[in-house]
C-alpha cells in the first residue's frame, strides 16, 4: 500500500450469522480476521453486518437484521427462512444505498456476502468494490458479475479451485488465499487425542472422523456449532460416548489451546471445500492434518508441511495417514515446530492483508490487475 495511506473501506458480510466470536464457522472467521486486521493497520472500516456482530455501529443503516425463523422450522445452514427474502435484502439494499448517497466518503467496498445484490448494485454505487468468492458458484452471483461486466466488481477467490470453478461461470478473479493469525492459534505441545473443528453439518461429516479416531484406539474430540440439528441428532449423537466427546462451540482461545494439544486433525469433508481454514488453523499450532482431497483442500497439503490427503470416504488410507504423521511427531521433537513455521510462511494474516492492500491501490488506480488468471500468492 501507498506510504501512509489509511483507506475508508466499507466491509459487507454475509448475512446469516453476526460476525462475532466464537465464529459461527470459517467464513464468518475470515471476514472478523479482515476487519480486525485493516483497523490495527490503520485503515477506517464502516461495517455492514447482521445485528450483534463485533464491528457493527448499533442503529445505524449498516446493522442488519437477524434471520427469523418460523416457529416449526429449525434453524440451520443450508436453507434460509423467508425473513431473508423480506427483511435481510431490503436491509441489505438500504445499508448499499447509504454508501452511494455518500460516495466521497469511501475508498474501495470489501464485499464477501453471499448474495448477488451488491455485485448488481457495483456499477452504480459510485464505490470501487472487490467481491471475494468463498463458495462454489451461485448462479445469481454470477449472473450478476456477466451483467455488470468491466464496470462491476473485481474477484478475488480463495483458492486456484474457486477460481476455476468461477471462471467457468465467466467470473475471472485472482486467487488471495484465507489468512491466519499466528497470535490467536499460537504453537501447542501436542498430545494424545484427535481432533475434528467445524460446523456440525452433513457436508463436513464428522462421524467419519469417529470412524478413523476407533480404528486407531485413540479419543477422538470433535468441536463446533451444530449447524444441521437433524444431522446431528440422527447420525452423531448415537456416536458419541467415552472415546467420542462433542465440546460445542469454543471460544478462540479455548479452541486454539484444544487443537494444539492434540496429536492430530482430522478433516473430513464430504463436499468439494472451496478452501477450508480448519487445515491452515491447525498447522498453525504445530498440529499435523489429515483430509479428503476434495475441492481447493490439496492446494493446502501441497505446499505444507504436516499435511496429507487421501481420496475422499478412503478411512483405511486417512486412519494410516494419520498414525503416520502422529509416529513422525514423536519421533522428531521439531516435527511440530517445521510445521508452524511453513503454515506461517503460506497463511500469514499479515501478509494477507498486504496483498488486499495491494489490490485496493491497483482497483483505485485502474490498474487492470485481474483478469490474468495468475495465482496471488502470499509468499509473493
Amino acid at each position: 500500500m501507498t506510504a501512509g495511506r489509511r483507506l475508508r473501506v466499507v466491509v459487507v458480510a454475509p448475512l446469516r450469522f453476526p460476525i462475532r466470536r466464537p465464529h459461527a464457522g470459517g467464513l464468518e472467521s475470515a471476514v472478523w480476521s479482515e476487519v480486525a486486521a485493516l483497523r490495527a493497520r490503520g485503515h477506517e472500516v464502516t461495517f455492514i453486518g447482521v445485528r450483534g456482530s463485533d464491528f457493527v455501529e448499533r442503529g445505524s443503516a449498516f446493522e442488519l437484521p437477524e434471520l427469523r425463523w418460523p416457529r416449526w422450522a429449525s434453524p440451520d445452514d443450508e436453507r434460509y427462512p423467508p425473513s431473508h427474502a423480506t427483511r435481510s435484502i431490503p436491509a441489505l439494499r438500504r445499508a448499499l444505498e447509504a454508501v452511494s448517497a455518500r460516495p466521497g466518503r469511501y475508498d474501495v467496498v470489501s464485499n464477501h456476502c453471499l448474495d448477488a445484490l451488491p455485485v448488481e448494485l457495483a456499477p452504480r454505487l459510485g464505490v470501487p468494490m472487490i467481491t471475494t468468492l468463498h463458495t462454489p458458484v451461485d448462479a445469481s452471483v454470477a449472473a450478476a458479475a456477466n451483467r455488470s461486466g468491466a464496470a462491476g466488481s473485481r474477484f478475488l477467490s480463495v483458492s486456484e479451485y474457486t477460481r476455476r470453478t468461477w471462471a467457468d461461470a465467466g467470473v475471472e478473479s485472482e486467487v488471495l488465499l484465507n489468512g491466519i493469525d499466528p497470535t490467536a492459534w499460537p504453537a501447542g505441545r501436542g498430545g494424545e487425542d484427535l481432533v475434528w473443528f467445524g460446523r456440525i453439518v452433513a457436508e463436513k461429516a464428522p462421524h467419519l472422523a469417529v470412524d478413523v479416531a476407533r480404528r486407531l484406539g485413540r479419543r477422538l474430540v470433535i468441536a463446533g456449532r451444530v449447524g444441521d440439528p437433524a444431522y446431528a441428532e440422527r447420525v452423531l449423537a448415537p456416536l458419541l460416548g467415552r472415546d467420542v466427546r462433542h465440546v460445542g462451540p469454543l471460544e478462540p482461545t479455548r479452541l486454539a489451546a484444544l487443537v494444539g494439544r492434540s496429536a492430530a486433525a482430522v478433516s473430513t469433508p464430504a463436499w468439494a471445500e472451496p478452501f477450508g481454514l480448519v487445515a491452515p488453523e491447525a498447522l498453525m499450532t504445530g498440529t499435523p492434518v489429515v483430509s479428503f482431497a476434495v475441492g481447493g483442500v490439496p492446494e493446502i497439503a501441497q505446499a505444507s508441511v504436516g499435511m496429507q490427503v487421501v481420496a475422499a470416504g478412503d478411512l483405511a488410507a486417512m486412519a494410516d495417514r494419520v498414525d503416520g504423521l502422529i509416529r513422525q511427531s514423536e519421533l522428531d521433537r521439531g516435527f511440530r515446530n517445521t510445521i508452524r513455521a511453513s503454515a506461517l510462511a503460506r497463511f500469514s494474516l499479515e501478509a494477507r492483508v498486504s496483498r488486499l492492500e495491494r489490490h485496493f491501490d491497483a482497483l483505485l488506480a485502474g490498474s487492470p490487475v485481474l483478469g490474468t488468471g495468475r495465482v496471488d500468492e502470499l509468499t509473493s
